[in-house]
């Protein structure tokens, strides 16, 4: 399985599913991060937290924790 936390610096995904219960993959989905969503990581943090996304023409920072739920391909 691949998540969000595994994609490269410069590479883009598709959600394919999100892992997770109740209020944590509430928040998930209300940042815009749904099945078949394109995600780009633009940059990682020195230390590897946050990540840096564009997701449906904005930017969001995205905790590691967080990030390890979001399955892509």
């Amino acid at each position: 399985m691949k998540t969000l936390r595994d994609v490269k610096v410069g590479e883009s995904a598709v959600v394919v599913k999100l892992h997770g219960e109740g209020a944590i993959k509430r928040r998930i989905m209300d940042m815009g991060i749904t099945r078949h969503t394109q995600i780009y990581v633009r940059k990682v943090a020195p230390l590897g937290d946050p990540i840096e996304v564009n997701v449906r023409n904005y930017e969001l920072s995205i905790r590691k924790a967080d990030a390890e739920m979001i399955e892509v391909e």
